[in-house]
């Protein structure tokens, strides 16, 4: 559902509709069904003869129809090869935990355009809500019409945000494990790849289930005959790197069990971060925020070592998730060079909003400073 109006709850507690799993409505298309007419319409009766015909594919050894039904009957083109989840994946509890864990994140990302998505498939197939959600990750605006309802407008739409996309991610069109026609016609495991893509890319604050495995089915007509096959796809791995499986450490026990001593160490950071802060007449009101574009970070770093920061070395007023994640990564090497270890947080995580690795960074600041007058 887009454009839904909803009340502003909190980013990181606010409950978000999500799957619950995928019984059978009545009268929904089947598997098989789904299979058949992705590319074009047929008539009733010939879908159910292709469904019977691919239910016996799935269930025998061997082909799945003897040449009694003539090849132009089936619905498939000759040597063309489809994809679909297979239905009993569904039922994985970590496909299922993955999916919801997917869906609060993207709602919660675009709470702002009061947008709730509760269906990835249904919801995210036709490039707008991809749209905006690549909008609120980047901090740039694409160059894309804003609502198309023809098939053909949807992919040209679509072309245009994977092609943003792929360039953000970094990955060649050719080595995408999404594409245009998988996103348009609904396959969910190419929608999770793009999506577990983004979300690992700006570390986003969510922790994904890991070795998330669901069984694909892959359809091809040769000859006049279709044929299946079955492989495991790997949707997540087992993740070492920090924001997606970091270490436990007193910030998540904070933030887990004593929300309350969280404010007492957010107001006893403020009141370090701003003693310095104030000799330039500059003020932190709220750590959440301030300090995603790297400015004040920079400021602060060089004031901690009694130096100042030249204006030209970093963006003043940062108008790109780009230019942000620079200055934060100015501000690490700037604290390395003061002898503080590596920021354990990435850029990303700093500009993504992330509190727990924001309050890190500046805890390690304050355990080394804060004798400073």
């Amino acid at each position: 559902m887009r454009g839904a109006p909803s009340p502003a709850p909190s980013r990181r507690f606010r409950e978000s509709p999500g799957p619950e799993g995928r019984p059978e409505e009545e009268g929904a298309p089947s598997f098989w069904e789904k299979i058949g007419t992705l590319g074009r319409k047929k008539k009733i009766q010939e879908a159910k003869e292709v469904e019977i015909e691919g239910k016996y594919a799935i269930d025998s050894p061997g082909m799945p129809k003897s040449s009694e039904v003539p090849p132009e009957e089936y619905l498939l083109e000759e040597n063309e090869e489809r994809s679909m989840i297979e239905p009993k994946s569904y039922e994985n509890p970590k496909l299922k935990d993955l999916i919801k864990i997917i869906i609060e994140w993207i709602n919660d990302e675009l709470v702002d355009e009061r947008i709730i998505i509760q269906d990835i498939e249904e919801d995210l197939y036709d490039g707008q809500i991809l749209q905006k959600l690549l909008e609120k990750l980047t901090g740039d605006r694409l160059s894309v019409p804003e609502v198309t309802q023809s098939e053909e407008g949807q992919r040209n739409k679509l072309r245009i945000v994977l092609g943003v996309a792929n360039r953000v991610l970094g990955i060649q069109r050719s080595n995408a494990r999404w594409s245009v026609e998988s996103v348009h016609t609904k396959n969910i495991v190419s929608i999770l790849h793009l999506l577990v893509a983004l979300a690992r890319h700006f570390r986003a604050p969510i922790r994904l289930p890991e070795n998330v495995v669901v069984d694909v089915v892959i359809v091809t007509k040769k000859e006049g005959v279709l044929t299946h096959r079955v492989i495991a796809e790997e949707l997540t791995s087992s993740y070492k790197d920090i924001g997606m499986r970091c270490e436990r450490d007193a910030f998540d026990t904070l933030f887990d069990h004593a929300p309350d001593k969280l404010q007492v160490v957010k107001k006893s950071l403020i009141t370090f971060v701003n003693k310095h802060l104030n000799k330039i007449n500059l003020e932190v009101t709220d750590l959440d925020t301030q300090f995603a574009d790297g400015v004040y970070l920079c400021l602060l770093s060089g004031l901690l070592e009694e130096y100042f920061v030249p204006l030209y070395d970093f963006h003043l007023t940062p108008q790109s998730f780009d230019e942000r994640v620079a200055n934060v990564s100015l501000a690490f090497e700037l604290m390395m060079d003061g002898g503080l270890p590596q920021p354990k947080a990435r850029a990303e995580d700093i500009v993504n909003l992330d509190l727990k690795s924001t309050l890190r960074v500046l805890y390690n600041l304050f355990t080394k400073y804060k004798h400073l007058s």
